[in-house]
């Protein structure tokens, strides 16, 4: 056996052995005149401890608790850990087509998905993340800090960065600058492959630096639309874009000796390509460590100063010492019963099932407060479950427990009915916005709350705007009404002057039959030779105007078009400079600037 902490047992040893032996040796002012047959008489009970037997036992405690402090241990020897990684770096692909919504919830939500669930199932590897579309950006070196990496990736989003364009080996080179140049590179890109047919360029160049690609395609063959913050899509020379998977970036990883998966909506996609990477990697060794082993026996000196230290501040007698240190003894071992361990199991199982609440993994907290409930049946178990149900959606399940909890504690009750309040106002049912309104307001009548206030306005001011458009609703299936009856009385009336009117018509026509039989051949061939003359000299007049007509708008038009196209061109290039130039990010970019030459009839994306 040897101690931890040996410091305490020299230097701490022969003070309190003075200290003591200076407190056992005098003597109390009592016995100093009296002795100690007459001190024995002159006690009320000669049954109790003495005060020398006290200060031993206290002497003793003391020793004890030194030794515990010293920490005493059973040596097992040293093992050796030693920390690898293979080193992964993360390439996400954060350009205007990774918005398009052919997957669910969009292209880019999804990559930052699989980047965050990789993160989870590697916790020992260092993993570094990048940024790239026209240019790229360093968000996060190699670090095992997790943590940290996924809170960067999150915050990682289209407009992060304002040059557009997808540029892949901008983006080797960034992986190039941050990892060794020594060691090999095993690179994740994360990508719908851009727009590019021939990546022979990217195949070179990372077959020369040593990078091992591996792709995860993000997308279908089908593709989709590319939808803008203001709800319109991304157009190219007038037309809406339709952004597809580009397949041929499997060629990107397969020639460099990596593997090509296409993503899916699970994460069955980022397992495999893990074990992929690994089965591919070389983990080199980035550190080694010698740990002691030992067994830790400080608890035994520390539990048997506690207990002399109790009987020695008790008034234990000492005919009945044997019985109470028996049933100080029975206490002990109930302190390590079963169940004593089960309820300090409940209270590690309900801290677990707090810090899962707080995290916001409402899933797991159900499920913990679930296991505490079936072991201690209480209200707060319940009302802490129906919670975590709230929190994921499940407003009807939370509903009938918010019912069925009954607190003797008026404050909590009053939480209660709050809660409950939410939940009915959530469902949506016919009536819940009632029941809503009573739920607020018996939580008001136990707790005043300005929340709960405010949300009983709310549901009140729902419910009077419900009402008024019910209202109204039936007040126009009245006007309906009585417009159908209007318009069939009016049709009536209609027909009878229709009839009429059809009559008089008859009557007329056969009168200028009988007129136009008077008049002779030769009258009506001339007036219809000048009417053929005027009819057709209108008809050239008309033809010339509007041929005249159509080509000047159409000049004005392609004149128009072409200003258009000219001034978007100039003022786009002019402010993504300046935006590139001006813009505060976390990204740090590594490629050097200009370095690509612009294409014009690059897509803008």
């Amino acid at each position: 056996m040897s101690f931890l902490h040996p410091e305490f047992l020299y230097y701490m040893s022969i003070p309190l052995l003075a200290f003591f032996l200076f407190i056992l040796s005098r003597k109390s002012s009592q016995e100093s005149c009296f002795s100690d047959t007459v001190m024995e008489k002159l006690r009320v009970s000669a049954n109790t401890l003495t005060l020398k037997t006290r200060n031993w036992l206290f002497l003793v405690v003391a020793i004890l608790m030194l030794i515990a402090l010293s920490g005493p241990i059973i040596d097992e020897g040293t093992i050796e850990v030693k920390v690898k990684s293979a080193d992964i770096m993360i390439a996400l692909d954060i350009s205007d087509s990774m918005l398009a919504e052919d997957v669910y919830p969009n292209r880019l939500k999804l990559a930052k998905q699989k980047a965050l669930e990789l993160l989870k199932l590697a916790p020992s590897e260092r993993i570094g993340v990048i940024a790239f579309a026209r240019n790229s950006y360093l968000v996060s070196p190699l670090s095992f800090d997790s943590n940290a990496v996924s809170f960067l990736l999150r915050e990682l989003r289209t407009d992060s960065i304002t040059e557009k364009g997808t540029n892949f080996l901008s983006m080797l080179e960034v992986v190039q600058k941050s990892v060794k140049k020594e060691s090999k590179k095993y690179l994740l890109v994360l990508s719908d492959g851009g727009d590019s047919e021939d990546f022979s360029d990217e195949i070179a160049y990372a077959k020369e630096k040593n990078i091992v690609i591996f792709v995860l395609g993000l997308g279908t063959s089908k593709g989709a639309p590319i939808k803008r913050e203001d709800g319109s899509f991304l157009k190219h020379n007038g037309k809406i874009l339709i952004s597809k998977l580009n397949e041929n970036i499997s060629s990107l990883a397969t020639s460099t000796g990596g593997v090509y998966i296409e993503s899916v909506n699970s994460n069955a996609d980022i397992k495999a390509m893990l074990r992929e990477i690994e089965a591919h990697s070389e983990k080199k060794e980035l550190k080694s460590q010698e740990i002691q082993r030992y067994i830790p026996l400080f608890y035994y000196p520390l539990g048997l100063a506690l207990l002399l230290l109790l009987v020695a501040t008790s008034s234990v007698g000492k005919r009945n010492m044997q019985n109470r240190v028996a049933g100080l003894m029975t206490l002990l071992l109930f302190g390590f019963s079963p169940d004593a361990n089960a309820g300090m199991m409940d209270f590690m199982l309900l801290n677990e099932a707090k810090e899962a609440y707080q995290t916001q993994e409402y899933k797991k907290a159900q499920e913990l407060y679930t296991q505490y409930e079936t072991l201690n049946k209480s209200n707060d178990a319940q009302y802490n479950r129906a919670n975590a149900m709230y929190k994921q959606g499940k407003f009807k399940e939370a509903q009938k427990i918010y019912e069925n909890i009954k607190f003797d504690v008026a404050q909590k009750q009053a939480k209660n009915y709050a809660n409950l309040g939410n939940s009915y106002v959530k469902v949506k049912e016919k009536g819940s916005l009632k029941k809503a309104v009573e739920a607020y307001e018996n939580s008001l009548k136990l707790q005043e709350d300005k929340q709960t206030r405010e949300n009983l306005e709310a549901v009140k001011k729902a419910m009077q705007e419900q009402k008024k458009k019910q209202e109204k609703n039936k007040d126009k299936k009245d006007d309906k009404k009585k417009d159908d009856n209007k318009d069939k009385s009016n049709k009536d009336k209609s027909d009878k002057s229709e009839k009429k009117d059809k009559s008089d018509k008859k009557d007329k026509d056969s009168k200028d039959d009988k007129k136009s039989d008077k008049k002779s051949d030769e009258e009506k061939s001339k007036e219809e030779k000048e009417k053929k003359d005027k009819d057709k000299q209108d008809k050239k007049e008309k033809k010339n105007e509007t041929k005249e007509l159509k080509d000047n708008n159409s000049t004005q038009q392609v004149q128009a078009k072409d200003m258009k196209d000219k001034m978007s061109d100039e003022e786009e290039k002019k402010w993504l400079k300046m935006l590139s130039k001006k813009q505060s990010t976390f990204l740090y970019k590594l490629n050097d600037n200009n370095k690509f030459e612009d294409n014009t009839d690059e897509k803008p994306w």
